[in-house]
């Protein structure tokens, strides 16, 4: 017999899956809920008409369905606005990387065929160095935070809040396919130019609800709900800043968006606007618990996702010190992003920091309805004992589908029909999943796998260390011999010397393989990062190669 399917009444609403969905109701709900951006503050019922407007704006300038509009902004009220508008009316949000160099932000907006940009004024000197050689460009908006309008030769359409002004804050979003491309943005840290990723509706409303599931069902610690203040500490043009705005959104809680990311404002928006709950990288953190103003701030009760890399244990001690739940949450550009967040169970809670910050700084488990497996080289999955290291593959229903015109880059990313994450990793009984290395930054170290991880791990743990970054250098006898490059703290005292003595204590507790006493040391004033803030090892062979 043939399956059986659900007959439909052909009056019937088939529901489709539109990021309209994730904004009318919080709007209904939370009215008078707050959006705050440098001293501004607007409420969800502003933000309601606020998207119409720009839907009418954006309409006038002749933007229809499938066109490209594209953003150079810090994080606002502005940007969270186009994460609904621009989608909703059929076209496609491109995230411009404002962090990148003039030329890659020229070949990104050719690639992604921009047909409208809208650019804050401190953007204006990248624009200028490529102006006349944008293809597909014709219309420029202007935003703008300061009092004055800048002198440019950027032909603009209009400024965006005299365009929004202008417009009607009623518009008809009218349904069409879920499956229509909602967003654009380009990768980085990879050799070559940004390849470009896209989403549909469908993908980052499922992505939406299955962050909400984890996070909202959560009481004891890291948990998200309507009482929280969300501020975002993870750029905008970044994966859709991880895919939490969609979910504060609906969730219908106060946000506050923090334009530059500057120490002095991030700590005096945590401690004025209460701000509960925040995502961001490993460095940024860092740079946060280390500035002055910290010290004096009560920071209890702050939860924080990081992600983008590895956490350190003694990140992690230094912020449970503090009173913040921090955890790890874990993805990628091309997974929309989030696939495993790392929520200690009750009993875990219980334990001390140090065993606590061994399990918030792993990878965490999976989400719901997120595939995750471990596999060999031959596909072949591994067990689940904690020790058994293989390639991270996953399937989702919110995964980039490839690489935007790039159909041999995407036929490697899902060989099998598995997306391949290029993550090396185990995973334990209880379903944790820890990243040992990027199957690019793996060292063999004669004969044997090293992770690079594990040796930053325990560097990182020196009180005199500031940030560490450990990659392979070509050894003739070796094969490769780990360099591990330090930046100590400010006023710390710490020596090369004694940095390989550290390492080597750990390898005689049987705690990593022997080989890392090959580990050679070099202090550094300074480690390069990507555009996002992660650590560039391409950056770093090529300069200490």
């Amino acid at each position: 017999m043939p399956d059986a399917l659900i007959s439909r009444t052909p009056s019937a609403y088939d529901y489709p899956l539109l990021i309209k969905n994730l904004l009318f109701c919080p709007v209904v709900d939370a009215p008078d809920q707050e959006i705050v951006y440098r001293g501004h503050r607007f409420t969800y019922r502003d933000l309601r008409q606020r998207v119409a407007r720009l839907a009418n704006a954006l309409t006038d300038l002749g933007v229809k369905r499938g066109d490209t509009v594209a953003v150079m902004d810090w994080d606002s009220h502005r940007y969270l606005e186009c994460f609904f508008a621009v989608p909703m009316i059929g076209a496609v949000l491109h995230t411009i990387n404002v962090r990148l160099s003039p030329e890659q932000v020229l070949y990104t907006i050719d690639h992604a065929e921009d047909d409208v940009l809208l650019v804050n004024s401190e953007f204006l000197p990248i624009l200028e160095q490529i102006r006349g050689r944008m293809d597909t460009v014709k219309n420029f908006v202007l935003l703008n935070d300061e009092p004055v309008v800048p002198e440019s030769h950027i032909p603009f359409s209009g400024e965006y809040e005299a365009l929004l002004a202008a417009a009607s804050d009623q518009f008809n979003f009218a349904d069409f396919d879920e499956n229509t491309r909602a967003t654009t943005f380009y990768t980085t840290g990879t050799t070559g130019m940004p390849k470009g990723v896209y989403f549909s509706h469908r993908q980052l409303v499922l992505h939406t609800m299955g962050v909400m599931s984890v996070l909202a069902s959560s009481v004891d610690h890291g948990g998200f709900h309507r009482q929280d203040v969300y501020m975002p500490i993870t750029p905008m043009f970044h994966v859709h800043a991880w895919g939490l705005p969609y979910v504060a959104t609906m969730l219908g809680v106060k946000q506050v968006y923090p334009g530059r990311y500057l120490p002095d404002t991030l700590l005096e928006l945590v401690e004025k606007e209460k701000v509960t709950f925040s995502h961001c990288v490993p460095t940024i953190l860092h740079m946060l618990l280390k500035h002055p103003h910290a010290g004096r701030m009560d920071l209890s009760g702050w939860k924080v996702i990081i992600g983008g890399a590895a956490m350190s244990r003694a990140l992690c001690l230094d912020a449970l010190q503090r009173g913040i739940d921090l955890f790890t949450g874990y993805g990628m550009s091309e997974t929309c992003p989030i696939l495993t967040i790392s929520h200690l169970t009750p009993e875990m809670l219980e334990l001390s920091a140090e065993e606590q910050a061994v399990i918030r700084c792993k990878t965490g488990r999976s989400l719901p309805l997120v595939d995750l497996k471990i596999v060999d080289s031959s596909r072949q999955e591994q067990p689940c004992d904690g020790k058994s290291a293989g390639e991270i593959v996953v399937r989702a229903p919110w995964l980039s589908q490839g690489y935007l015109k790039d159909h041999k880059a995407s036929e490697r990313l899902w060989e099998g029909g598995y997306l391949h994450t290029g993550d090396v990793a185990v995973r334990d009984e209880l379903g944790y999943v820890k990243i040992t290395d990027r199957t690019k930054d793996v060292l063999k170290v004669s004969g044997e796998w090293v992770s690079s991880l594990e040796l930053e791990d325990i560097i990182a743990h020196h009180p005199g260390v500031a940030e560490v970054a450990v990659i392979g250098q070509p050894d003739e006898k070796w094969g490769e011999r780990p360099l591990a490059l330090v930046v100590a703290k400010p006023e710390a005292t710490v020596t090369e010397k004694e940095l390989t003595h550290l390492v080597r204590e750990y390898a005689d507790k049987g705690v990593v393989t022997k080989q890392v006493v090959l580990l050679k040391v070099k202090l550094v004033e300074a480690i390069d990062k990507t555009s996002v803030g992660k650590v560039n090892k391409v950056a770093l062979r090529e300069k200490y190669l």
